[in-house]
């Protein structure tokens, strides 16, 4: 089972340290460091949690949070903080955050006030398939499908092709594949993509009538029946 977290902290060390354990734990997590971008994420995608700074910059987390849940937006919030004073604790939950951990934390107690929050959210189904076309990915059994035929992936081809199939119809540029899939904070300015991009090209669209997986000369990548 794949839990999508969305991790809004625009500290580069606490955020190091919350993906680290997430993703060790089998999270998979979208990273953003500023609140406009944050609210973009969270009203765009649909994620199990979201880990909200309080003191962040475009938006501050509050505001975030007030307007995710004008809009609707009924995604669990754990917020964090380094404000430990009762009244800020009582803003942060008024404003529509679901927990309030404040500032040094230690990861286990993170962790598991993301699994009270998840179990806690009613109404929400489990995905466990991700589709495009007729290409299928099983997400309990790992076993990838096209047409019927199944394919046989590596696991950093299959951490791509999952962030893909998240993200089809969208195009996916370098630095997001490099820091969601490769976990890197910076361009090691190396073929690794191209070279994961051409063997997963391979694999699902050679021998199809549609190639779903199209290269964005200059911007990037997109899973997509539409060429």
């Amino acid at each position: 089972m794949s839990r999508r977290v969305l991790l809004v902290e625009d500290d580069a060390d606490t955020a190091e340290y919350i993906l680290k354990g997430l993703r060790e734990d089998g999270f998979s997590v979208e990273h953003v460091a500023d609140g406009r971008d944050g609210l973009y994420m969270a009203s765009g995608s649909e994620f199990d949690a979201i880990v909200m700074d309080r003191m962040i910059p475009g938006m501050d987390g509050l505001s975030v949070i007030k307007a995710l849940r004008a809009a609707g937006v009924g995604t669990p919030i754990l917020i964090l903080s380094a404000l430990t004073h009762l009244d800020e604790r009582v803003k942060g939950l008024r404003a529509g955050g679901d927990d309030y951990l404040t500032k040094p934390f230690g990861y286990s107690e993170l962790n598991a006030r993301l699994e009270n929050l998840m179990r806690r959210r009613p109404g929400k189904d489990v995905e466990t398939e991700l589709r495009c076309g007729d290409l299928r990915m099983d997400l309990l059994s790992r076993r990838v499908e096209r047409a019927g035929h199944s394919i046989g992936l590596l696991p950093r081809e299959f951490k791509l092709l999952e962030y893909l199939l998240r993200h089809k119809n969208r195009v996916v540029t370098r630095t997001m594949l490099l820091e969601q899939v490769w976990d890197y904070r910076f361009d090691p300015h190396t073929s690794v993509i191209d070279t994961h991009i051409s063997r997963l090209r391979k694999k699902i669209d050679d021998g199809q009538a549609t190639p779903l997986l199209h290269t964005l000369r200059g911007t990037g990548y997109r899973l997509s029946e539409q060429a």
